[in-house]
């Protein structure tokens, strides 16, 4: 996990550790904003099969925010489009407009964000002075606390879903109280598993450097292990051969299979067909079990 540092995109801190540990591949699990701090997991080579996973875990962050300015962005690196008087908010209707938003509720993706649009991210259209019509999504916020109050200037602790987008809660809730606002600080605590306390700093990344903290590809899908020592259903496996579900001996209908040193071999489902149920390979790593060298396993015969 790295400890992203403001002032620079999710991609480009990818792209510094990527080159800063040779490695050849590089992807995070969850875009960060570019003032954004904090938790951002990366995997690495292999495990960029797997960044999909990480991406729908739920996420925690701390975040501050001021009353009675709204910007084009929603945070302090707009520019400011309204304001409003907040001199009638106090603590106890914050903490109750907060408490409000706790569940489950219908959200506007912000227009500076990187969801897609006829293929052209919402920010391209933004910074192009276009404003277009955002469908709402469904997104859970499970906490979203109080911390300090210090009027005009708030912060609070937020646990939600995947897909919230801070910057647009603070926004509602302005709304709610009559006024507006927008986001001034952003740190991510957590990201699914990873906690902030597990994240190490961007200059600290090197081969030694996070030796002790990389984590094995094994835990990163979730799903239950199932163990292959056959030579020949390893061969099959390794390079996505259909096989009889029954040969592996599995009995839920998504697992991860790993070989007899608990290595990741593939990622599979099992699809209920008619002339048979079928195994489907989500993901398979034959480069997990090469050698310096080594071509890779012997395709089946």
């Amino acid at each position: 996990m790295l400890d992203k540092p403001a002032g620079m995109t999710s991609a480009a801190a990818v792209d510094r550790v990527r080159r800063q540990l040779g490695a050849a591949r590089a992807g995070h699990g969850g875009t960060l904003d570019p003032i954004a701090t904090g938790v951002l997991p990366i995997a690495i080579n292999a495990a960029t099969k797997l960044a999909s996973y990480m991406l729908a875990d739920d996420k925690a962050y701390a975040c501050d925010a001021v009353l009675g300015r709204a910007t084009s962005t929603l945070d302090r690196t707009g520019m400011v489009t309204e304001t409003k008087p907040w001199q009638h908010v106090t603590r106890e209707a914050l903490v109750a407009a907060l408490a409000a938003r706790l569940g489950e509720h219908d959200q506007v993706p912000p227009m500076h964000s990187a969801i897609k649009v006829d293929g052209i991210r919402l920010y391209k259209r933004a910074h192009l002075g276009e404003e277009i019509e955002r469908t709402a999504r469904r997104v859970r916020v499970d906490r979203f606390e109080l911390r300090a109050f210090d009027p005009p200037n708030f912060s609070v602790a937020i646990a939600c879903g995947k897909g919230t987008y801070v910057r647009s809660l603070i926004a509602d809730v302005a709304a709610d109280l009559g006024t507006v606002a927008h986001l001034t600080e952003l740190r991510r605590t957590r990201a699914g598993a990873f906690a902030l306390d597990q994240a190490i700093a961007l200059a600290d990344v090197t081969p030694e450097g996070i030796a002790d903290r990389l984590i094995a590809v094994e835990t990163l899908s979730g799903l239950p292990a199932v163990t292959v020592t056959d030579p020949e259903l390893l061969r099959l496996v390794l390079h996505a051969v259909q096989i009889d579900p029954a040969r592996l001996g599995a009995d839920q209908p998504a697992c991860q299979l790993v070989d007899g040193t608990g290595r990741l071999l593939a990622l599979v489902h099992t699809l209920a067909h008619p002339d048979g149920d079928k195994v489907i390979y989500d993901r398979v790593f034959p480069e997990l079990h090469q050698h310096p060298g080594s071509p890779g396993p012997p395709p089946p015969s």
